[in-house]
C-alpha cells in the first residue's frame, strides 16, 4: 500500500480549532487536545447560558415592574397587575412595562389606573 500523506487535512482541522481558541489563555490556546476540550466546554456553556439569560432578564423585568407598582402609591402587586392586563386582553410582554417603569414611572401609573376602571 502507498503511504497516505495526511498533513494538509489534519493541519487544516487543527488551525480551524485554534482560530476558535485564539483568545484563550495558556495551554488552552496552544495545545490541540486542551483546545478541543475547552472548545467543547465553551460551546456547552454558551448553549446553557442562552436559556439562563432569558430567565435572568425575565426576572429582572418582573422585579422592576413590581418595584414601581409598589412604590407609586398604587395598592397593587405585580401579580394583580398582570392578572388585570390579561383580563383586559392587553397583550404586553414584561419587557415593555419594565422599560416604561424605568423611563417614565407616571406613564406606568396611568396605565394601571386605566386597567382597574
Amino acid at each position: 500500500m502507498t503511504r497516505v500523506r495526511r498533513g494538509y487535512t489534519a493541519r487544516r482541522r487543527r488551525t480551524k480549532i485554534r482560530l476558535f481558541a485564539s483568545s484563550f489563555r495558556g495551554a488552552h490556546s496552544r495545545l490541540t487536545r486542551t483546545i478541543t476540550q475547552q472548545k467543547m466546554r465553551a460551546l456547552v456553556s454558551a448553549y446553557r447560558d442562552r436559556g439562563r439569560q432569558k430567565r435572568d432578564f425575565r426576572r429582572l423585568w418582573i422585579t422592576r415592574i413590581n418595584a414601581v407598582t409598589r412604590e407609586n402609591e398604587v395598592s397593587y402587586s405585580y401579580s394583580r397587575l398582570i392578572h388585570n392586563l390579561y383580563k383586559r386582553q392587553l397583550l404586553l410582554n414584561r419587557k415593555i412595562p419594565a422599560q416604561i417603569a424605568i423611563l417614565n414611572k407616571n406613564c406606568l401609573c396611568i396605565i394601571y389606573k386605566k386597567i382597574t376602571k
